[in-house]
């Protein structure tokens, strides 16, 4: 970790830094060879987080997932001729703990809700890669693998189990603990691995777990393995997955450099954006600006600029700044959204996406354009946005008017201001690939109730819109003039922070994904109210609750009423 990430922040917690590299690397090994890349646990039980708990058994805090995290944008990016991925551990007989118990019985609430977030966008970003890059993921499971490991396991498209008469997978979470998996772990068993009813309800109510032939007859995995055959097989079963990958093999992948970063008291400065922080208010400013320099030309070009290619920079950047408000700034409720800039540059980003959308760079970068943006979707924060003169509000940015709680369009101009009206323009980014957690685009989400308002709008693709048209066009939620523009946004902000944080939470993650449900969207909605709610309640985190009497031999007391 970076010197910032010993600094304290507002609250006079330690400021934790989701910034890392290989190099600096303390429980994950990362090798490639030729088309299969090996990411192998070994969790070094004294490099914690915070202090106060050793990592034995391969069980992981956030640091082990920043990592994690860390490797797999590597693979993504910097390794095109990866085509299979085989996560497994280099300790005897032990898979992976999961999360680390000692971990979550001392952390705050809030800490414990942004650990399993931030480690299910992981783990969604597996199964993102799987689905969609061409990376085939490989679970080889060589020992011992509970909770929040097995969580990890599901993830990945294949699990191999090492089938030594010991190890087990598990779900032990609700009979030890009184909470339940954090990570997906439930929805993945039923949804993803279609595991019978009665058979996930017997396999997460009991802690010894389940091994062998069982384990692959109730679809808990999918093959098991001889410990003397097991390494040999998850090669050969690697190369089979890797043979199949649309990546090019003979490809160079582009660097990611580190981010340039400054961290003051009340703002954050990056290359493409800045936030400013108003700490009375409790309210993020997040601006991001459009391209200042030349946009390559071609493919050639994009492969030049590599990571300093605007659309990835850009991303990068708010990736960085969502994690570091989330984590460290969690005072501040409201993120308002601006851009300034060249509205053109950010619809010739677009158009160079678009018209190399088949090249593996480009689909990573836009890949990871959707990932974040779903960030956005998934936070417990309140989102606004403004538009006003001088915005770049064009394709890819205006998402993150479509994301906004609410957004606000000055209708006309400032009283002595030069610059001409606000516009908005929809470019094809706002048409497709930048789907949301429910699989609709923030259009389609927007306008369930009559699809043919998508159509209206794809109509006036490439047309810079007024305030007034893009109201009637139904793009933003109201269009104050001058007149009205500072009380009204004043208003939302007073407003927005006078009410229930825990109340918001809720609502807001009811009302961003409406339509069809999918793996995501249930993961998420359980994370923000059922796990949420259970992580708080006596019969797990209170002074005899499971998850503090946890390892001290003393029973838990449970209050026996079902609410």
């Amino acid at each position: 970790m970076s010197t910032e990430a010993m600094k304290k922040t507002a609250d006079g917690e330690l400021r934790i830094d989701f910034r890392t590299s290989p190099d600096h690397y303390r429980h994950w090994k990362l090798s490639v060879d030729g088309r299969v890349a090996r990411l192998a646990l070994d969790v070094d039980e004294n490099a914690t987080l915070f202090p106060g708990y050793e990592l034995k058994l391969n069980s992981y805090d956030l640091g082990v997932d920043i990592e994690l995290y860390d490797a797999l944008q590597r693979i993504r990016f910097e390794h095109p001729e990866v085509g299979s991925v085989v996560m497994t551990s280099d300790k005897d007989r032990v898979f992976c703990a999961g999360a680390n118990i000692r971990m979550l019985s001392q952390s705050t609430h809030a800490h414990k809700v942004n650990f399993c977030k931030f480690t299910n966008e992981t783990r969604n970003g597996i199964e993102d890669a799987n689905d969609n890059s061409g990376i085939r993921f490989i679970a080889a499971v060589n020992g011992a693998c509970a909770g929040g490991g097995y969580e990890l396991a599901l993830a990945c498209e294949h699990i191999m189990l090492i089938d030594d008469g010991s190890s087990t997978v598990s779900l032990p979470e609700l009979p030890l603990l009184a909470v339940l998996p954090g990570t997906g772990g439930l929805t993945r068993l039923v949804d993803k691995r279609s595991v019978r009813h009665d058979r996930a309800d017997f396999f997460c109510t009991t802690s010894e777990g389940i091994r062998g032939k069982r384990a692959t007859d109730w679809d808990l995995v999918d093959e098991i393995v001889p410990r003397s055959k097991f390494d040999d097989s998850v090669s050969e079963r690697a190369a089979e997955f890797a043979a199949h990958t649309d990546r090019p093999a003979d490809a160079k992948g582009i660097a990611l450099t580190p981010l340039s970063r400054t961290i003051e008291d009340t703002r954050i400065v990056y290359d493409t954006l800045t936030v400013d922080i108003d700490r009375d208010l409790g309210t993020a400013t997040i601006i991001i600006k459009s391209p200042s320099g030349d946009l390559p030309v071609d493919l050639a070009g994009i492969e030049a600029q590599g990571a300093a290619f605007w659309p990835m920079a850009m991303t990068r950047d708010l990736e960085d700044a969502i994690m570091e408000l989330r984590v460290n700034e969690k005072q501040m409720g409201t993120w308002v959204f601006k851009t300034e800039g060249d509205a053109r540059q950010v619809e010739a980003a677009d158009k160079l996406l678009l018209d190399n959308a088949d090249h593996w760079l480009v689909r990573e970068i836009v890949l990871f354009m959707k990932r974040t943006f779903k960030r956005v979707d998934v936070s417990s924060r309140s989102i606004i946005t403004l538009v006003e003169p001088g915005s770049c509000f064009t394709g890819t940015l205006l998402e993150l008017v479509f994301a906004a709680d609410r957004s606000f369009m000055l209708d006309g101009t400032f009283e002595g201001s030069n610059q001409p009206e606000a516009t908005v323009v929809m470019t094809g980014m706002n048409f497709g690939p930048l789907t949301m957690p429910n699989g609709l685009t923030r259009l389609q989400h927007r306008f369930l109730n009559d699809p043919s308002l998508v159509e209206d709008a794809e109509a006036e693709l490439g047309k810079p819109l007024e305030a007034g048209d893009a109201d009637d066009l139904g793009l933003v939620t109201f269009i104050p003039d001058d007149i009205d523009w500072e009380d009204e946004i004043r208003i939302a902000i007073e407003e927005r922070a006078s009410f229930s944080p825990d109340a918001l939470t809720g609502m807001e993650a009811s009302l961003r994904f409406a339509g069809p449900e999918t793996l995501e969207t249930k993961i998420f909605g359980r994370l923000s109210a059922w796990q949420n709610w259970i992580f708080q309640r006596p019969n797990a985190a209170g002074d005899d609750g499971a998850l503090k009497v946890y390892g001290s031999g003393q029973k838990a007391t449970y209050n026996k009423q079902r609410v």
